[in-house]
């Protein structure tokens, strides 16, 4: 028996990455309702802010539900904020971003920076950079698969569905939204009342796994 030209299929894109705010603008953002984005966030020299009075979450205005995200970021001091994904209006799979050592959602450890907030913690050990201070991070969904690194370290894997996740879930506040993980939806940057700064906001889409 013989074989020849047998391929197999990679499991990760080689498209190039895109950038979010390409242009300097919010172009390809909107706020939940679909009108532009308001004053309270601006961006200047490439860094995203979110500052001032209470300009609610901003979300893209493209879908997607499986994808790399690579973003940095930088939190005020007791700050709160996150990135959402696989949304559905203001609900959505969530990286968290929060000053570990001062805000008081420090107490849950599946509320603390890099965490997939309410359902899997990020390690005690992490290298979290301070308030303040630039932060790399990247997300990762394809298929079931989701994972959040820092730093160039894997801090979340956890697989959409399996049994380890059923019983996060129905531990979480959002065990009562059916579906909840596996909507396709915008990428959205969340307002917490705090200051908070990104930059390098970039994603590529990857192939829906056969």
């Amino acid at each position: 028996i013989y074989f020849r030209n047998i391929k197999v299929k990679e499991l990760h894109s080689s498209a190039p990455f895109t950038d979010l705010f390409a242009g300097g603008d919010f172009s390809s953002w909107t706020d939940l309702k679909g009108r532009p984005v308001a004053h309270g966030w601006s961006i200047e020299q490439g860094v995203v802010h979110r500052s001032g009075a209470r300009p609610g979450d901003i979300i893209t205005q493209r879908h997607y539900k499986h994808f790399e995200l690579r973003f940095d970021w930088k939190i005020s001091v007791a700050g709160n904020s996150g990135v959402k994904y696989r949304t559905k209006g203001k609900l959505g799979l969530e990286y968290q971003i929060l000053d570990d050592a001062r805000h008081q959602d420090r107490k849950n450890p599946t509320h603390r920076a890099g965490a997939l907030y309410e359902i899997c913690a990020a390690p005690d050990d992490k290298p979290l950079k301070a308030a303040g201070e630039w932060n790399r991070s990247r997300i990762f969904v394809e298929g079931n698969s989701i994972q959040h690194w820092l730093n160039g370290h894997q801090v979340v894997a956890i697989e959409y569905g399996s049994d380890d996740w059923q019983k996060r879930f129905q531990t979480s506040k959002y065990r009562k939204h059916a579906g909840f993980g596996s909507w396709s939806g915008p990428i959205l940057l969340q307002d917490h009342k705090d200051e908070v700064w990104y930059r390098n906001v970039q994603i590529r889409e990857l192939s829906a796994p056969e």
